[in-house]
Order: C-alpha cells, then structure tokens, then sequence
C-alpha cells in the first residue's frame, strides 16, 4: 500500500492542490484567474494561438501588453496543456508500450483478453450514456455537448488503482484486472485524442517529419550502437553513447516530433509519442506500481525517474488551469459527464465483461466473481485527470466546458460508490 500511496503522492497531490487552489480562485476572483489562464508567454510567428482568437480569450486588459507584429501568442494555458502535458503523456505512453511490447507484458496473451473486453464496454457504456441522455435533452443540448462524448470514457490510473486496492484488498485479482483495464483505457484514450480531437486542420505531411525523427534516433543512437557491439558483452559503443550523449539525441528528437504535431493538426500533448518506442529499454517491466521498477537502470526508466519531479510540478499547473471553473457552472454537460462515468461505465465493463467470460469462453481470473465488474466499473469511473484534458480540448472555453469540468471533477464521488458498492455485493478483501 505504502507503494501506491507514494505514487499517488508524487503524480496527483499537487494536481489537486492546483485544482482545489483554481475552484477557490475562480470562485472568489473569476476576472484575474481568467487573465493568470490566458497570461501571454511569448508573442512569436510559431507556436501558440492565433493572435486574435487570444486578443478574445483574454478579454478586457489585453491592450496592456501592446500591439506585437506577431501571429502566434504562447499563453501560459497553451505552453501548459499543448507543451508541458507532452511530458505525461509520454510516461503514460512508456507504460502502455511496455504492456504491449514486452514478452511478459500485462496486455499480451489470454490473460489480457477479458479486461480488454471490459475495456472496450468501459468505453462504449459512457459513450451511449452520454449521447443517449443528451438526445432525450433535446436537439439543442444534443448539438451544444455532443463533441464531448469522450470526456466520460477516460480513468484516472493513479487514483482508481488506489481505491480499487481498499475495496479489494491489495492480493485480489479484481486489482490486477484494474490496472490492465486502466492500462488500456489510456491507450484507447491517446488514441482517441489524436483522432477525434485535432488542435488545427490537419496537416498529415508533417507526420512524417515525426516519425523521420523518431526512426533517426533510434538508428544512430540505439540500433547502430547495439549493431557494432554484436557478440561483445563489454558493449563498449553503446555504454559511450550513454555516457557521453546520455538522453540528449531523444530529447532533440522529441522536440522535433513536438513541433510537427504542432504543424499537422494533431494534438501536440501527444507529440512525444514517437520518440517513446525509439528510447533504448530493458527487455522486461514490472508495472507502475511496483518497487522493483525503481530498480531498472535502462535509458527509458531513467528518463521517466528523472521526470518525476517536473510532472508533479506541471500537473500542478495543470491543475491550476483547467480546474477553475465556478459553482454556478454545473449544468447539462456536468450531469451527462457524470452520468457517462457512475452508470456507463460500470454497465459496459459489467456487460462486456459478462460476455467475454461466458459466451466467449474467456474466462475471469481465479478468485473473481462477475458481480465484482460492477465495483469495478464504479473505482474506473474516477476519470479526473484525463477527463478535465478531454474536456479543455472538446469545447472552446465557455460555460459548456466548464459545466463539462465540473463533471470531470465530481467523478471523485465514484469512489464513495465503488466502497458502498463493495459492502453491498459481500467483496472480500484480499490483502496477500
């Protein structure tokens, strides 16, 4: 336990004391928390928003940093959400390589196959839930919220594997069958991201410039290395390459694969995707959660070890930015969010779930009862994180987004549930 609340600590305590320190701010002093969003950074030809669509989001005040000749402005939000939030979803990134690529990865083989169906219904169960409600809302509603569909499909990891462990206890296999899911939901939802929700028309070309970098790193500085030490346990050129360049030739990389996300439309939170697989990384993992992984000493842990400290400082930010939206804003997109999360997800995890173990022939892990899908569904229905991302890049700021915020923020009532839940349907908790 003392391993997962350590996690929880350094990836989510400053995440909520940001956004707790937001709902205060925006409550008592809406105009300058709006205007600390909007800050302007830099004013440039590059990166950033459009000047005028800035000039409108900042509002009153803006005349005071002048009339720059520039067509780009980096405002704190953006350097934020576009730039720095890259960062965490590399690790999230890191980790869902891992559960596919590796021999002994946790979304390889049978064992993954039924919480990969359950994470299919914990997709489709919000999505249905959501849109169906927002149909029976009336045409208006429907047109004005649909775009966030995806918002109530997201997990928060860090915080659902937390409760899922004081409901079950730490040695139920309802735990593991958590953190496949949730593993997989991240996946599906980086995935969704760069569909679904591109920052600008999309410019597919630049992909390549992405992935030209990508496959360059990973030639000359891992592939090439490890080629010219074949048969040699000494490995001497690839140990010179890690101590003379260390991460410096992926970092470069990165920025490059950064900035043509920029260019092609996608998102560029996930503009380091790329550059993860060409990172050189040991031949096995051992999950999020464990003690061992601080063990590892490959380029790729040692990156995402060293990144530990800016993350939690930029989930603070995160925090800061995203979550400040006023009571008064609890509306449509608020109670549809909710609604996707507490009753979709659990009935698509229970539904989807049911089907792969039973007509299907997938079977449950040893020791888990198909009633334990429905707590199950209510822990992943923490979205949190991920759902206050999906939700600043599904509406354009406004009351729809921050009813939709407010929604992302009040998924913490799942867990309350997820406990309820537990007693009602007898789980006994497993520590060992």
């Amino acid at each position: 336990m003392y391993r997962v609340w350590n996690f929880l600590t350094n990836y989510s305590l400053l995440l909520i004391i940001g956004a707790l320190t937001a709902l205060v701010w925006a409550n008592i002093e809406p105009h300058s928390y709006h205007h600390l969003v909007e800050y302007p950074v830099w004013f440039n030809d590059w990166i950033g928003l459009d000047y005028d669509y800035w000039k409108k989001a900042y509002g009153h005040g803006y005349e005071a940093f002048g009339h720059p000749d520039t067509a780009k402005v980096l405002s704190l939000h953006y350097l934020v959400n576009d730039g720095l939030m890259a960062l965490f979803f590399a690790i999230a990134a890191k980790e869902v390589w891992e559960a596919i690529i590796l021999k002994n990865g946790s979304l390889r083989g049978k064992k993954a196959a039924t919480p990969l169906f359950a994470t299919a219904g914990g997709m489709f169960g919000p999505i249905a839930v959501y849109l169906g409600l927002a149909m029976i809302m009336g045409s208006d509603t429907y047109s004005a919220v649909a775009n966030g569909w995806a918002i109530p499909t997201a997990t928060d990891i860090a915080f659902s594997y937390l409760i899922g462990r004081m409901v079950f206890g730490a040695g139920h296999p309802a735990v593991r069958f958590l953190l496949l899911l949730a593993i997989a939901d991240d996946a599906a939802g980086l995935i969704i991201l760069a569909i679904f929700y591109p920052s600008a028309e999309l410019a597919p070309e630049w992909l390549l410039v992405s992935f030209a970098a990508a496959a360059g790193v990973y030639l000359l500085f891992n592939w090439l290395p490890r080629f010219i030490d074949r048969g040699n346990q000494l490995r001497p050129t690839s140990t010179a390459i890690r101590k003379w360049l260390s991460f410096w030739p992926y970092a470069l990389a990165g920025v490059i694969s950064w900035y043509a996300f920029v260019k092609s439309g996608l998102h560029p939170a996930l503009g380091l995707l790329p550059i993860v697989p060409a990172i050189p990384h040991a031949d096995r993992a051992f999950g999020i959660f464990s003690e061992a992984e601080s063990y590892l000493h490959d380029l790729l842990n040692v990156m995402e070890h060293a990144l530990k400290h800016p993350v939690e400082i930029i989930l603070f930010f995160f925090g800061l930015l995203n979550a400040g939206v006023e009571l008064g804003a609890i509306g449509d997109a608020t109670w549809l969010v909710l609604a996707g999360l507490i009753i979709g997800k659990p009935l698509g995890i229970l539904l989807f779930g049911w089907i792969a173990a039973g007509p299907l022939k997938l079977g449950m892990p040893q020791g888990m009862r198909i009633i334990d899908l429905i707590v199950v569904g209510l822990v992943a229905a923490i979205g949190f994180t991920v759902s206050l991302f999906i939700a600043s890049v599904a509406f354009d700021a406004g009351p729809v987004q921050d009813a939709a915020k407010m929604g992302a923020l009040f998924s913490f009532f799942a867990a309350v549930l997820a406990i309820i839940a537990g007693k009602l349907t007898k789980v006994t908790k497993q520590e060992f």
